[in-house]
């Protein structure tokens, strides 16, 4: 009966290890999305034709977002595009930048399509911007990462029409 008992001791420590193990192969990688990007989660609400998808994957082991923003029937063109930090229908201040036409991004912010187009980039700590005025920091990778997990940000894509967003979604699982 013992040596019954160590042998499933073993094969639950020996499956834990390997479970542990493929993780950690795995790049500790976590796959991310918004929504369908839609002028009805703008704050306050608008109505345009505009549509989008957002998706982002952290990699844990390399410290870094990799994303791709898609969008398309918008207004007007597009000037600039971002992560914000902030809950379901509250507005909140740039983590990161997706794209701008503006040249306000960090280094190496691609252009954005102008009205219909997708854009995708692998950013990390040097990239975020913030919010400081919200308590993340600029660099503060790990804080935007916990925020991105526990689903207070949003993907925001504005226009020269509406300059404040024209479609958003909230990121999560």
């Amino acid at each position: 009966m013992r040596r019954r008992s160590l042998v499933v001791v073993a094969i639950l420590v020996s499956g834990a290890f390997l479970v542990a193990s493929l993780a950690v192969a795995g790049g500790g990688k976590r796959n991310l999305k918004a929504g369908d990007l839609s002028s009805y989660e703008e704050n306050p609400d608008l109505s345009t034709t505009g549509a989008g998808s957002f998706t982002v994957t952290i990699d844990d082991s390399e410290q870094s977002l990799s994303y791709e923003l898609s969008y398309s029937g918008l207004e007007s063109d597009v000037t600039q595009a971002h992560v914000h930090f902030g809950k379901t229908a509250i507005n909140g201040g740039i983590s990161f930048f997706l794209c701008s036409n503006l040249g306000n991004g960090p280094a190496g912010t691609p252009p954005c399509p102008a009205r219909s187009g997708t854009v995708a980039r692998t950013v990390g700590a040097a990239d975020v911007v913030g919010p400081t005025s919200q308590g993340i920091p600029a660099g503060a990778y790990g804080e935007l990462v916990a925020a991105m997990r526990a689903g207070h940000t949003y993907a925001n894509v504005h226009t020269a029409t509406f300059p404040t967003g024209e479609i958003r979604a909230q990121i999560n699982d």
